[in-house]
């Protein structure tokens, strides 16, 4: 288990002190109406690439590594997916936040289950791996995932400055 700091965010994990965050109320998309994996890709490919964050190819990219290697994790309280792409389509680091209309079906993530997951929460890691950790940033995710009253406090959010503030708190990124 991850080491918490007393204000129970873990530590170590992130960009380097003075970065600036990972999250950003921008990338927050709260009722999004997409309702497949491809509809939720497409719509944010357009939100990420206007903002800068993503190239051409990771619209392309994310359904063929979604496709290779499904996402989709259920946990005892929250069914999600952590979709990702490797670096060469990132020109700049993000975690994108999605709370669907309705869940959005994925495919489980390979040795978790057979069958598919109805995501509630899509998390989308625009990492690159030389600046951010991506293997500590899934395990600390994992970690807060695991955590009941952190994912109610979750689920509860209403606002994109409440879910980002929710998902800081824990994982100071």
């Amino acid at each position: 288990m991850t080491q918490r700091s007393e204000t129970g965010a873990v530590p170590g994990v992130g960009v380097a002190s003075g970065a600036p965050s990972l999250f950003s109320e921008d990338l927050v998309f709260l009722d999004a109406a997409a309702t497949t994996s491809d509809e939720l890709f497409s719509f944010l490919s357009q939100e990420l690439m206007q903002k800068g964050y993503v190239a051409p190819s990771w619209q392309a990219a994310i359904q063929e590594r979604e496709a290779a290697f499904p996402t989709g994790l259920a946990f005892e309280t929250i069914a999600l997916a952590l979709p990702h792409v490797d670096a060469v389509h990132i020109t700049k680091p993000y975690i994108a936040i999605v709370k669907p209309r309705t869940p959005i079906l994925f495919s489980a993530m390979a040795g978790v289950s057979d069958e598919p997951i109805l995501a509630s929460l899509i998390i989308n890691l625009g990492l690159l791996k030389h600046n951010e950790d991506q293997v500590h940033v899934l395990s600390a995710m994992m970690e807060m995932f695991m955590d009941s009253a952190h994912v109610a406090r979750i689920a509860a959010q209403t606002t994109q400055a409440g879910m980002v503030e929710c998902f800081q708190s824990y994982l100071q990124l």
